[in-house]
């Protein structure tokens, strides 16, 4: 069985070595990146080719949606799931128009987010 292949983009070192703890937990998900901006993102998906994206929205240097905007310009059917502390109605559609396929909160359980992830690796791309 082939595992799906995923990048965690997140600001908070913290957050994202849970988080790869987690996924690597699933038999069918593997961590095969991590980034702590978009720009480091954007070189990375292009590197390692992921199944899915998980990006954070807002961090430094480069945020997520400018990262995820130019990943699916510069890559399309690259598949990213936006992943965010806030609820904020404006940055889920910030981060839909940019091209990610789906938005989940931190503060949701990690069931919910390995159902999205599968959901979205499932998807065919464009």
């Amino acid at each position: 069985m082939r595992k799906t292949r995923i990048l965690v983009v997140d600001d908070h070192e913290m957050f994202r070595d849970g988080l790869k703890g987690l996924i690597n937990q699933e038999a069918d998900l593997e961590v095969v990146g991590e980034a702590e901006n978009g720009e480091i993102a954007i070189t990375l998906a292009r590197e390692l080719q992921p199944d899915v994206i998980l990006m954070d929205v807002k961090m430094p240097v480069m945020d997520g949606i400018e990262a995820t905007r130019r990943i699916v310009s510069d890559m399309p059917g690259m598949k990213v799931l936006a992943l965010s502390m806030y609820s904020d109605a404006s940055l889920n559609s910030g981060m839909m128009r940019a091209g990610a396929l789906g938005y989940v909160v931190k503060g949701d359980d990690f069931e919910e987010l390995s159902k999205t992830i599968h959901s979205i690796a499932q998807m065919r791309k464009p």
